[in-house]
């Protein structure tokens, strides 16, 4: 699991040495001297017995691994007077500076030197021993020992070869760093990597190795440096806290993403640049026509008569009459706006003419020109032949012969190429007055010519007037047309609003006769049930009816059979029985079934509620029994029930507003009871 480490400048512990410099790309040459600062730092040592011994220990300088630093302190001069020692530099014609190469005068001028005669002598010129000559690029760099606080890091052979790494993955971050010491602690790695850059998260893992993610590309050179040094924690030389480690590029998800994210970053930014270069590099577009009004027409019109406007508003009247613009009521205004712009034949044929004069008299200074050039041509050529002469060609050195000859050939060439330039202009003049004094005896001919055509020119236009006056005789019946279908198309859609409307109100009407219909069936099929209700109810009244009579019966038999064996009794006995029958009468006078009506309610009622094991209100049993007869009455119902307690039960269901009172068959427990 990663750990995040930013800000590690803030947190970085004290006494580290961070390496201010980039392997990668350090390739300067190595120097022996350093005024910047000292060139050994004392530190404590390692064993803290001997606290008055001092080791030295070398900084890494801050231009890359290759400058060196000798362990003894910078050579120095006593140079308390400047003056002496720029006067003692100044006597050997030297610029006076000092051992660091910095000049002690300015303004010193090395021609004023009093031993005059010596060059001047530069102190960082190699041989002097001041400075030495820049070592070779390509030497390998020495690693020196890192001291950190809770560690140290010892370089390498220089001798081995360096160590092996994988490819480079694009946009790397992290590194993988093997060969631990076992007692190591994220800590510590934290103190020696930290120096390479900022770290942004540490996966450490339980096996001697971690993985380490720095906020920069060039931070992984720096750790790539330490690869191959041996690292001891403390003054410990036990296994577990030593180990030699090993850096070398690591592959993560996140450096992928972030380095993709990158190059489309760059991508959309070409896409964008190479965009508004093509978009910079584009011909504007020409500005729009306007459409055609009366007051677009009379600002053409206007436009048309000025010189300077005239091509701007020709280019609108063209775009009018390809649109179609001209018709019946606009065709005056457009046979104005053309007549104006034909008065402009005249002009341009003046501007023509003069342009042609102008062109004919530059021609004729051009040719003065070049005719006066050949002639100074002609005698710089006289002079070279001149020159070349027996009588004064002898006395010029062989130098001076080689630079004449040259010279006249390069100018015999440059007269020969305007000479021809000048005769090509002749020919073309005097082929141009053969040809006029060949049109001249054909002249009747182009005047035929030029009449012919003259009389098609007018054919043509009558042709095109007649043409144009079609088509807008044609333009206009289009016109009409349309309007008749307009109103066509309007007769139409009304005829069509008033038949979709019909249309609608009988799609209601079949909808409703539907609706009535399938209400017509529903009350059938509820006439149905009710007939099959009133004859299952007939029979249940047979049934009961056949009941009571075989109780009838029976009891008789019982009666008969009570009797026979009355007679034998005394008449004690049936004096007794005579006392018994008094109150059987008065029971059966006051019993709660008062009519064979009621009893049949009772039976009814009792089969309802056998079916209805749950009960069911008063009103679903009278709606039950209005079907058999309507003149039933909720009242009498209720009233019959509650005066049979053995046969009927009234229990309370439901809590609050959903209180409701269902009655229930108990007739079976009823007559265990009694």
């Amino acid at each position: 699991m990663y750990k995040e480490y930013r800000g590690g400048a803030a947190r970085r512990a004290t006494g580290l040495n961070q390496l201010p410099f980039d392997p990668a790309i350090n390739d300067g040459p190595l120097q022996f001297t350093n005024t910047t600062g000292p060139l050994v730092s004392e530190s404590a040592v390692e064993n803290g017995g001997e606290s008055s011994k001092k080791r030295k220990r070398t900084n890494i300088p801050a231009n890359g691994g290759r400058n060196l630093n000798a362990d003894s302190t910078p050579m120095g001069l006593p140079m308390s007077d400047l003056t002496a020692w720029a006067t003692a530099m100044n006597n050997l014609g030297m610029a006076p500076m000092g051992m660091s190469g910095q000049p002690l005068l300015p303004d010193f001028d090395p021609a004023l030197g009093m031993m005059t005669g010596i060059p001047p002598i530069s102190p960082m010129m190699p041989g002097l021993g001041i400075v030495p000559p820049p070592i070779p690029p390509d030497m390998p760099a020495v690693k020196e020992i890192i001291h950190c606080k809770s560690c140290t890091l010892f370089p390498p052979n220089p001798n081995l070869p360096p160590p092996a790494t994988r490819e480079r993955p694009p946009g790397c971050k992290t590194v993988f760093v093997g060969g631990l010491p076992e007692n190591g602690t994220e800590q510590i790695i934290v103190e020696v990597f930290e120096q390479c850059g900022e770290i942004i998260a540490i996966r450490k893992s339980k096996k001697n190795f971690c993985h380490i993610r720095f906020a920069e590309e060039f931070m992984v050179d720096k750790a790539l440096y330490l690869s191959g040094y041996r690292i001891r924690l403390g003054s410990s030389t036990d296994k577990k806290d030593t180990g030699r480690l090993h850096v070398d590029f690591a592959q993560a998800r996140d450096d992928l993403y972030e380095w993709e994210c990158k190059q489309r970053m760059l991508a959309r930014e070409e896409r964008h640049r190479r965009r508004m270069e093509e978009e910079r590099f584009c011909p504007p577009s020409p500005p729009p026509v306007v459409h055609y009004s009366d007051h677009e027409c009379s600002i053409v019109a206007e436009k048309l008569k000025d010189d300077s406007k005239f091509l701007e508003a020709v280019q609108t009247l063209v775009t009018w009459i390809e649109r179609g613009e001209v018709n019946r009521r606009s065709a005056n205004n457009f046979y104005s706006m053309i007549q104006s712009a034909n008065s402009h034949i005249r002009r341009l044929m003046n501007e023509k003419a003069a342009h042609e004069k102008e062109m004919e008299e530059a021609k004729e200074k051009f040719k003065l020109a070049l005719s006066g050039i050949l002639v100074q041509f002609e005698q710089i050529v006289a002079v070279y032949h001149s020159a070349s002469k027996q009588k004064a060609w002898d006395h010029f050195t062989k130098a001076q012969r080689k630079n004449i000859s040259v010279w006249c050939k390069q100018a015999e060439e440059i007269r020969n190429i305007h000479n021809d330039e000048l005769m090509g202009i002749r020919r073309e003049e005097e082929m141009e007055m053969s040809d006029d004094e060949i049109e001249d005896p054909s002249e009747m001919k182009e005047t035929e010519e030029s009449a012919l055509i003259s009389q098609a020119e007018a054919l043509k236009e009558e042709n095109d007037s007649l043409r144009w006056q079609l088509d807008a005789y044609r333009n206009e019946v289009e016109l009409l047309k349309q309007e008749q279908g307009k109103v066509n198309r309007d007769e139409d859609t009304t005829r069509e609003q008033q038949l979709k409307l019909l249309q609608q109100a009988l799609q209601g009407m079949q909808q409703h006769l539907l609706k009535l219909q399938e209400e017509y069936k529903k009350r059938e099929a509820e006439l149905e049930k009710v007939k099959e209700d009133k004859v299952q109810m007939e029979m249940l009244l047979e049934t009961l009816k056949e009941q009571q009579e075989m109780a009838d019966e029976e009891e008789k038999e019982r009666d008969v059979v009570d009797n026979q064996g009355n007679e034998s009794s005394t008449y004690r006995i049936c004096a007794s029985s005579q006392e018994k029958e008094c109150p059987l009468e008065r029971t059966l006078n006051c019993s709660p079934v008062k009519s064979e009506r009621e009893a049949l309610l009772v039976g009814i009622i009792s089969t309802f509620l056998h079916v209805h094991p749950f009960g069911a209100s008063i009103e679903y049993i009278c709606s039950y029994l209005q079907r058999l007869d309507a003149k039933i009455c909720p009242t009498e119902v209720e009233v019959l029930m509650s005066r049979l307690q053995h046969t009927f039960k009234q229990e309370l269901s439901g809590v609050g507003a959903s209180l409701e009172k269902r009655w229930k068959f108990c007739g079976f427990d009823g007559l265990k009871m009694t």
